[in-house]
């Protein structure tokens, strides 16, 4: 494909990328890998780290946004990126001494498992929800007549158990996990970390997506200098989808904190499902 035809092409997948990655919370190269593979024929090694290329500006764009809707933790966020960094060259490294084929493979396994985990929490807070109304009335049956009126209306909320503390000890911990991930898939990090940080310490979707994204940004940096060095990014697409991205990204994040948390949690799922399926096509051949 000819620069004239391939940049246009970049520039417009790479604004569909950066929205979906503000309103998911999974930096963009979820979805562009598969993508690169497939339109490009790139090797799974290539496409992953020419999508750190774009995912790096689309980070920094999303974290900044969800910074103004609520204030990252800032002093946890380090502690995690802490953690992350160095494990983030090892899992390059390894990503790097194996086939594309297995590669590739690994990472729909792995996508596949986080989907079945988020269409999981999915119908879990539906049941959740549809149980609310005779839980209530239960209640107020129990209290007497003046709790009965006092019930949450039909249709509201489930509400929330309180967040766990996220001391910087298991930030650090979140964060080598977190690092190795997304080294050797060179997304997984804030994949990895939003799951833990939404059922172990019970963060609000948008928050969790917030803290882990600000939390990978080193460790994504490390990550691209490795792929880098082994000449595995074509930094003529990547630039040209990093600056598509940063078209929507915002468009996405001011989206995500209109949604309810379960069609977050549903979409992510709906996503990764895709992104599994589009890997395992890949490598069918």
């Amino acid at each position: 494909m000819s620069l004239y035809l391939l940049i246009p092409a970049c520039l417009a997948a790479g604004a569909l990328v950066g929205f979906l990655s503000g309103m998911l919370g999974i930096g963009g190269g979820l979805i562009a890998i598969p993508l690169l593979g497939l339109a490009l024929g790139m090797s799974q090694q290539m496409a992953q780290g020419t999508a750190l290329v774009m995912v790096l500006p689309t980070v920094l764009m999303a974290v900044r946004k969800y910074n103004q809707s609520a204030r990252i933790d800032l002093g946890v966020a380090a502690a995690g990126a802490a953690g992350a960094v160095a494990f983030t060259w090892l899992g390059a490294q390894l990503a790097l001494g194996i086939s594309p084929v297995l590669l590739r493979r690994c990472f729909a396994v792995f996508l596949a498992c986080l989907g079945m985990y988020y269409a999981w929490q999915a119908r879990r807070r539906g049941r959740a929800r549809a149980a609310q109304p005779a839980r209530e009335a239960a209640m107020g049956a129990a209290a007497g007549p003046s709790r009965t009126h006092a019930a949450v209306a039909p249709g509201a909320a489930v509400p929330r158990r309180p967040a766990r503390p996220l001391g910087r000890v298991q930030a650090a911990m979140l964060g080598v996990m977190a690092g190795t991930m997304g080294g050797f898939f060179s997304v997984g990090g804030a994949i990895l970390a939003v799951p833990v940080l939404t059922t172990v310490f019970r963060l609000p979707q948008t928050a969790a997506q917030a803290l882990a994204l600000t939390m990978i940004i080193p460790g994504s940096c490390i990550a691209l200098a490795a792929y880098a060095w082994d000449g595995q990014t074509a930094w003529h697409v990547g630039l040209p989808l990093a600056a598509g991205s940063l078209m929507l990204v915002s468009s996405g994040v001011r989206l995500a904190y209109r949604q309810p948390e379960r069609l977050l949690r549903a979409a992510f799922s709906a996503v990764l499902f895709a992104t599994a399926a589009l890997l395992l096509l890949q490598t069918a051949g």
